[in-house]
């Protein structure tokens, strides 16, 4: 009996590969031998998706059956590429857009309301016209930098040649391998004096990113944003890379992307947006993330009404019921009756979190953190020969520092799990963790960390952490058949009474136990949420001090 995947959109090869534990090779050369010609991310019609997947062993079971009908329209019309512009702080990223928008706008920034995250349409011809997402400074791309392959088409990381091939430059670049798009190297600051391009050409090319000049596959161009020295050249091969992807969109319901969403009295929730496929009409029924509801107003770049928007330009939408997340994918619905359908199966669907993958992994997709380069590169090399049962890890990506958001968002992306090793995780990390349900583990002592990979290979492990939250220790006082009493203050998430704890002193956990009493004000209770302060009472522990930190999780 075949195995089901079971999904509410088509997906691409990418997804595909993700979701049955197959090679993205392996599926592209099944496509071939149907005589198809695909790319990792290209969605899949209907059929071409049930046939790969039946060869696959699994059996697709589409939710929304309108998608059907939606592939099988003959009339798909080409669309503008959506680019991103990534690489390290002060390489010259925004400059190079300031550089495009001055040179082929007049000097006229598009958008009023697009302008202030870092959206912008460029007309660089009557035939051709862009679409940028700037990435600096602003938290809520960082999210988009891994879903990608929903939004953005090709990636254009802008490398700075007087420096080096910095981490964030290291961080994009696998944004965009991770995502599937392809990447065009733009290296800036040619104007500059004694700059050696060869060596950042050498540094890429061990990487395994071979630029064309030196026989690659990967597009290049010398530029510099100052001065707009080769940048035409530049546009040219983005025009050229977009041309490859033959981009299409249908003329049915809406899929993309938000950019960013917002709440205000006057004007409710809004959210800007990016279509990736179909028409957003006024009055469609949107569902994204938790979040529903229908469009009554549709405003452009210059705060003008539309009735419809197309693929690939930005728009601010009116209509929602909450805030979506930065990076969440949105689906249109023309009528209740649809919508009401389609958020009723989804609503089944969330108790079963884990319904999509139902195959355990012949790998171990990991990210791996350390405090110092010596200990990443013994630990990479001791946990790279572990072979159980004929799987083993397959390292994701490797680098020094604390945990952050970026990580857990790559392993968001590879549904990887995180090891750290003598390095701590942000507290911001950790929520994202908890959100996305990504196993993130610290370590101070490497061959635990080796047990614990021979664990998991070997399904011998089964339990994770869900962390509810954290509190910080105000102070200490003693209460009668009670016994020693921390008060506290929740710094983020929620206490809750009979949880598994971590007492944490100096970032070194000292104990973990039960939370044995929770009170707020002398009553007894079970959660205590953020921002709230509350009694704690540890089970068999009463060497706690003034400034320790409380973890509130369970196994599961």
């Amino acid at each position: 009996m075949k195995k089901k995947i079971r999904i509410f959109n088509l997906i691409t090869i990418k997804e595909l590969a993700s979701l049955t534990n197959v090679r993205k090779e392996e599926i592209i050369k099944i496509c071939s031998s149907l005589g198809i010609k695909v790319s990792v991310y290209q969605r899949l019609d209907y059929e071409l998706l049930t046939l790969v997947a039946s060869d696959l062993g699994y059996e697709v079971e589409l939710i929304d059956k309108q998608i059907i009908r939606r592939n099988n329209n003959k009339a798909r019309i080409s669309r503008d590429p959506v680019i991103i512009l990534l690489g390290h702080v002060d390489h010259g990223k925004t400059s190079l857009l300031d550089y495009i928008k001055r040179s082929k706008v007049n000097y006229e920034e598009y958008g009023g309301i697009t302008q202030n995250i870092g959206v912008y349409k460029v007309n660089i011809n009557k035939n051709n016209s862009l679409t940028f997402i700037d990435t600096p400074g602003h938290e809520a791309f960082m999210a988009m930098r891994y879903r990608g392959t929903q939004i953005t088409d090709l990636a254009v990381v802008v490398i700075a040649i007087d420096e080096d091939i910095m981490q964030h430059t290291n961080e994009a670049i696998n944004n965009a391998k991770a995502v599937g798009i392809p990447i065009i190297f733009a290296f800036n600051k040619i104007d500059k004096n004694n700059s050696d391009i060869d060596k950042i050409r050498r540094k890429l090319a061990e990487r395994n990113l071979l630029v064309e000049e030196w026989g690659g596959a990967y597009q290049s161009q010398e530029i510099s944003a100052k001065y707009g020295i080769g940048i035409d050249k530049l546009i040219e091969k983005i025009i050229l890379e977009a041309e490859l992807l033959d981009l299409k969109y249908s003329q049915e319901k809406a899929v993309g992307s938000i950019i960013e969403s917002s709440f205000n009295k006057e004007n409710g929730y809004t959210a800007t947006i990016i279509i990736k496929d179909g028409i957003l009409t006024l009055g469609d029924y949107l569902l994204v993330g938790a979040s529903f509801g229908k469009v009554i107003k549709i405003l452009d770049e210059r705060g003008n009404q539309l009735k419809y928007v197309r693929p690939s330009r930005p728009v601010l939408i009116f209509g929602l019921n909450g805030v979506p997340d930065a990076g969440d994918i949105f689906h249109s619905y023309k009528t209740e009756k649809e919508f009401q359908k389609i958020f009723s199966y989804k609503n089944i669907l969330k108790k079963e979190p884990d319904l999509r993958f139902e195959t355990p992994s012949e790998k171990l997709n990991l990210i791996i953190k350390a405090d110092l380069n010596g200990s990443l590169e013994a630990l990479t090399e001791a946990l790279e020969k572990i072979i159980i049962n004929n799987k083993k890890i397959n390292l994701i990506y490797k680098s020094i520092g604390n945990i952050n958001e970026s990580d857990v968002l790559l392993a968001d992306t590879y549904k990887a799990m995180i090891v750290g090793f003598k390095v701590k995780i942000s507290s911001a990390a950790q929520k994202l963790a908890n959100k996305n349900k990504i196993l993130i583990k610290l370590y101070n002592i490497i061959y635990k960390i080796d047990k614990k990979i021979k664990d998991f290979l070997s399904n011998n492990s089964k339990r994770a952490e869900l962390i509810y939250g954290r509190a910080k220790i105000k102070t200490v006082f003693t209460i009668r058949k009670l016994g020693i009493v921390a008060g506290c203050i929740v710094l983020e998430g929620k206490m809750v009474r009979n949880s598994t704890i971590k007492l944490k002193r100096d970032d070194k956990i000292i104990y973990v136990g039960k939370l044995n009493s929770l009170k707020m004000f002398q009553t007894d209770v079970k959660v205590v949420k953020k921002g709230y302060e509350c009694g704690i009472n540890i089970k068999n522990f009463n060497n706690i001090k003034i400034g320790d930190i409380i973890e509130s999780y369970k196994e599961i």
